[in-house]
This record gives structure tokens, sequence and C-alpha cells, in this order.
């Protein structure tokens, strides 16, 4: 006779069973860290609208394709760098943002053209006349107008902001009936506004006709001067920080994925909840580690009065035991009043009226004499009632 071995060894399918739901819980914990990493990444890294800056939201391919078509590119940081340049031969483009009135003031006198790009302080003095109005949506936008640079260009990607052009101005790439670029002569300078500079930096460059539109503005000059916020290590770099950081809270001042860390944290201890909860059920009645009699509980509370002196509670306590189970005999409710009591209990046992409002309702034994007369009197009545029969419930409505 033989006999067959059997594996005692678990196998794959019994692993599965046995470990699905923790391999799941760590499944939805892997896609929401990756999730909350791509989230959290920072898409505003590098120095937008810089010529040297290689990230996307960076310039360095727009300043490489004007410099192979011989433009010379300078790149500035300060009104002073600027004007140290420039000339009527020359483009002054401001990507900064440039908060300092008298910094602006000082930019305008300059000879140069200008070119102002994206959300710019102190429009009024920079471009007079020129006024945003709404902020729109930054999306590939038709020219809509007879400037050369733009026609050439074609669609764009260009919003930002909708302005109010001053007389004579050309404005392009409308949205509705306000343009997001303009652009207007003053004097024998000319000076050109964009709602927005997405179509300038290296994510969007290749798209649509940004790159001509871009270069067609910005080259429109041998030099171009373009002013940007500093860096580490430009001169003026921490009075920009400095001014920068105005008007910030503390959250501002955290990293910026610092929020992203604490929603990831929350899903963890949301799953965890939800995995060590997934067994909930009625509640189970489990025996007590000790039993405790309810005349050792009774007796205990009684020495607990005692050695208090508390005779007025134990007289509140026993009053209100006796009222709870004299109230049903009586076939009255738990709202009943004092008189409704003590005259329905007078009738049931014959009982003096005043002597049981006494026991009921009277005041607190003055002693511990007292106090176990009021329990007698108490326990008397009760006996008492219990002889009684009950009260006859009233009969149904349309019964006879």
């Amino acid at each position: 006779m033989t006999t067959s071995a059997t594996s005692v060894s678990p196998t794959a399918r019994t692993l599965w069973r046995r470990n699905r739901a923790v391999l799941l819980a760590c499944l939805l914990v892997l896609l929401a860290a990756v999730a909350t990493a791509w989230l959290a990444r920072d898409r505003s890294e590098g120095r937008r609208l810089d010529p040297r800056d290689t990230s996307t939201a960076g310039s360095a391919a727009l300043a490489a394709l004007l410099e192979e078509e011989g433009v010379r590119v300078h790149r500035v940081t300060t009104a002073d760098e600027a004007a140290a340049l420039a000339t009527p031969r020359s483009l002054l483009l401001i990507t900064k943002f440039v908060a300092d009135p008298a910094e602006a003031h000082r930019l305008a006198a300059l000879p140069s053209d200008r070119m102002l790009v994206g959300d710019q302080g102190n429009l009024d003095i920079l471009a007079p006349g020129v006024k945003p109005e709404e902020t729109v949506r930054v999306r590939s936008r038709e020219p809509g107008c007879a400037l050369d640079q733009a026609r050439r260009a074609g669609s764009a990607h260009l919003g930002g902001a909708a302005f109010t052009a001053p007389p004579g101005a050309t404005g392009c790439y409308p949205s509705g009936d306000r343009p997001t670029l303009v652009r207007y002569a003053e004097g024998t300078r000319t000076i050109t506004v964009a709602g927005d500079g997405e179509f300038m930096t290296n994510l969007y460059l290749t798209e649509d006709g940004n790159a001509a539109l871009a270069m067609n503005l910005a080259g429109q000059r041998p030099e171009l001067i373009w002013l940007t916020t500093p860096a580490p290590g430009d001169p003026g770099y921490a009075a920009d920080q400095v001014a920068g950081s105005r008007g910030r809270d503390l959250w501002d001042l955290l990293p910026p994925g610092v929020g992203w860390a604490v929603a990831q944290l929350c899903v963890a201890v949301l799953l965890a909840a939800i995995w060590q909860g997934r067994r909930l059920g009625p509640v189970v009645a489990e025996r007590l580690p000790v039993v405790v009699r309810a005349a050792e509980t009774a007796e205990g509370l009684g020495r607990l009065y005692r050695a208090r002196r508390a005779r007025d509670r134990a007289a509140a306590a026993l009053r209100a035991a006796c009222l709870d189970r004299v109230t049903p005999r009586l076939g009255l409710g738990r709202a009943a009043g004092p008189d409704e009591v003590i005259t329905t209990l007078a009738s049931r046992t014959g009982e003096d009226a005043a002597r049981l409002r006494t026991l009921l309702y009277g005041p607190a034994p003055a002693g511990d004499a007292a106090l176990a007369e009021l329990a007698a009197g108490l326990d008397a009545i009760e006996d008492r009632l219990r002889r009684e029969p009950p009260p006859a419930s009233p009969a149904p409505a349309g019964t006879a």
C-alpha cells in the first residue's frame, strides 16, 4: 500500500488570499506617494523669463535664437545696468516686476524702445495710457490686428491680462474686445506691452507661432537689454529678495513640499484607519474580571454618603428610586407632578397626603436617625402599594 505525500507548504493562492489586503494597502500608499510627488514638483523651478535659464520657465532658447540672428543680448538686473547700455538703437525688454516708482521713472526716461512682458508694477509710468482691465486665460490666440510682427507670426500663446489701449495704439491677440498685446509710439520710441510671457519661455517657444512672435518683437533692434529678476550672485539680489518678501505670511515661508507631505500623511492615516476598521461589528459583551454584587455596590455607596455626611444626597437617591418604582404602579407617567403623585398615592394607600408629601418631597433629614426613618417610611409605602392590584388599562377607543 502506497501513500501520496501531501505538501503542507502554503501555495501562491493561499499567500495571495492571506496577504492581499496588506499588499493592496501598500499599493495604494505607493500610488498616493507617486501622485503627491508628481503634484508637489516645483513647476516654477528656475528663473522665469531669464535669458540664462534653461528650465521650462526660462528663456535661454529665445536668447540663443536672437544671438544667432545677430542681436546682442545684454542680461541686466538693475536700472543702473540698463541705463549704462541704453541707446536709441536698443530695445529694453522688461520681464522683472518693477515695484519701485523711482526705478520705473528712471527706466521710462531711457532712450530705448520698451517692451514689457507679464504682470508689471507701475505700468502707468512704464507704459502711459495702457491699463489692465481683466485677467484672462493664456491660450492660443489669433493676431486679429494689422501689426506686421504679429501678422507674420500667426497664432501664439497670449493672455494673462487684457488691456485698454491708448488712442492710436495697435491691439493684437484680443480676448473679447480687449487686446492682450498692445503697441504704440511715444515720440521716437515704440512701447510694447504683452499680458503674459508664456510664448517666450523654453516650454512654449516651439508651439504655434510663439518663436516667430518672440523674435519679431524682441529682435527689432540690434541691441537687446533684457531686464530680469536678479539671481543669486547678481547685483541687487538681496534687495530684490527683501522687497519680494513683503506681505508674505507664515505659510509662504514654508518649503513648497510641506503641504503635499501633509496631504500624503493624511492619505496614509486614512488608509490605515480603513484597513484596521474593516472588521468592525456589533458590541461584544465580555465577562468582567471581577463580579460585584448589587448589594455590595449599594452598601459601598451608602458608606461613602455616611463618611461625607451627605444625608441630603442619600435622601434624594432614596426618594428618586421610590418614585421610579411607584409611579408605574399608579398608572402615571414620569412627567407626573408632585400634586398628582400625592393625590393618586393617597387614594390608593389611604395614607395621609401631608405625610406622603413629607416623605417624598420633604426637606433633607437632619440626622442619621431621621434618614433611617425616611427609608423605612418609603419602604412601607412601596410594600402597601405592592399589595394593591395595579390599575386597569383604559379600553381602546371604539370597543364595547
